[in-house]
């Protein structure tokens, strides 16, 4: 009979399994209180996997809701292939509507209208909010009350992302198309101005997903 699986297997089991990231807090709620490990012997764990990791086709990342374990992004490409599902595509406007809002948050729908120039329709707004990456923080104190956008922790982990300041410094970015490498956005070739490819990190447990379905979770403190 086999004895008693270890903290890492207990901790990379449930990381595999859950699709989508888990803090140490949802960790350690894995046992009972008298079999619970300390915080600090859960961080240990992660450090230590995140070194297993290394060099193999997947990885152990920090995201903003917490670790997760993933597809490497350079194997992504074979990996995705499994799935008949192809990468979302979105318009131009679509993400150049995402990028101000991840930069200039929070941020009214004119205001973004006045720095591109162009009208935001109200699909592409409402794909945003759908998506879980945008949502509304308040009204802009000014006539009309417009609502005030910011991005979400769904969008930073969709991304990759532990937080805002991971993104590239609008210094680093030149072009839209620089961002979008940042980001993992893919331009197909053939026409002028074609929709974008977005490639998510994919989950080990569940990468027919693509991370679309990662639990909420509240923040560590």
């Amino acid at each position: 009979m086999s004895g008693q699986p270890s903290l890492k297997q207990i901790l990379e089991g449930a990381l595999s399994a859950a699709g989508g990231p888990l803090n140490p807090d949802r960790l350690l709620g894995l046992f009972p209180d008298e079999e619970r490990p300390t915080r600090d012997a859960v961080l240990e764990v992660l450090a230590s996997l995140e070194r297993d990791y290394r060099g193999r086709g997947i990885e152990l990342v920090q995201v903003a809701g917490g670790f997760r374990v993933q597809v490497r992004k350079e194997i992504a490409p074979w990996v995705v292939r499994l799935w008949e599902e192809k990468p979302a595509r979105y318009s131009r406007a679509l993400l150049e509507t995402l990028a101000l809002i991840a930069y200039r948050q929070p941020i009214t729908r004119g205001e973004i209208e006045d720095i591109r120039g162009v009208a935001v329709s109200t699909h592409i707004v409402k794909t945003l909010t759908e998506r879980e990456w945008i949502r509304s923080v308040g009204h802009r104190d000014v006539p009309g009350r417009p609502a005030l956008y910011a991005t979400t922790r769904k969008f930073l982990d969709y991304f990759g992302l532990r937080s805002l300041n991971d993104l590239p410094t609008l210094a680093e970015i030149r072009d839209f198309e620089s961002l979008g490498d940042h980001l993992a956005l893919e331009q197909p070739a053939g026409t002028d101005e074609p929709p974008i490819e977005v490639q998510a990190a994919v989950p080990a447990g569940e990468a027919s997903n693509s991370g679309e379905n990662a639990e909420a979770i509240p923040d560590d403190d």
